[in-house]
């Protein structure tokens, strides 16, 4: 068992853990402008997906964004991303689905100066603030989108019972995530128990795997430069990297990576 896969185990530990890793992430990133921390999504053939010049060193992680935020119209509705990282999703979907209003939280304080600094961008504002814990009234919002996060969460029906609370009547939970073999029944269970409505599901592994590859050089070169040698088989399997026990748990099928569309009725 990997130094991840301990980390995911550990229960209600695991939430101490990643508040520690998340902004000695931040600080140790902040200077390469990395505004990305999920993996990333390709077809084949390509998506071609059309972007600005800025862009495209992250094409495949804004790929992956854009597979979860395409499943409905976002143009003229407020949306929440939970647990928004360092803010690059929120950033491109604000500047091209054109929401009414976008709310970026994350329990990382760091994080979130960090995106209040980068991405000033009209309609929208990051908080912090816990994902099991949401800081908003109930029926606040017309979407809710979480890419990548919910496996740090050490309760996951109550994080989709705060995401059924915060969202208005027809609104949409936008998701996606993975989960290693042995708490995949217990993932779908969470889901089935929801009040939310499943509209669309889709297994995308492969998909995330062609998008670890086309990042494998940026980040193998961030590891080395970034993190202290003792971290960087955790760097490693964090990232994706081709050969990491994360990058061949996904190839294998040990780990399955999933995306939903579900709608508060």
């Amino acid at each position: 068992m990997s130094l991840l896969e301990r980390l995911f185990s550990i229960g209600p530990v695991r939430k101490a853990l990643w508040r520690m890793w998340y902004p000695f992430l931040t600080r140790r990133l902040r200077s390469e402008e990395v505004v990305f921390l999920n993996y990333a999504f390709e077809t084949d053939p390509a998506v071609g997906l059309r972007l600005e010049l800025g862009d495209e060193v992250n094409r495949g992680s804004i790929q992956l964004y854009h597979h979860v935020a395409s499943q409905v119209e976002l143009q003229g509705r407020t949306v929440l991303e939970v647990s928004c990282g360092h803010g690059g999703g929120a950033s491109w979907i604000t500047r091209t689905m054109r929401p009414a209003a976008y709310t970026g939280l994350d329990l990382n304080p760091s994080g979130i100066q960090m995106c209040q600094q980068k991405h000033r961008i009209p309609g929208l504002t990051f908080v912090q603030g816990d994902a099991q814990r949401l800081p908003f009234a109930e029926a606040s919002f017309d979407e809710v989108i979480n890419v990548e996060a919910s496996h740090c969460y050490p309760d996951f029906p109550g994080f989709l019972a705060e995401v059924a609370r915060v969202l208005k009547p027809g609104g949409h939970f936008l998701y996606a995530d993975f989960r290693f073999a042995p708490d995949i029944g217990e993932w779908e269970a969470a889901i089935e128990g929801s009040t939310l409505r499943k509209l669309q599901t889709r297994h995308i592994s492969a998909e995330v795997l062609r998008g670890m590859d086309m990042n494998a050089g940026r980040s193998e070169a961030l590891v080395v430069q970034r993190l202290p040698k003792f971290l960087h088989s955790l760097g490693r399997d964090f990232a994706g990297i081709p050969g990491s026990r994360v990058y061949e748990a996904l190839r294998t099928g040990e780990l399955s990576y999933r995306s939903w569309c579900m709608r508060r009725e």
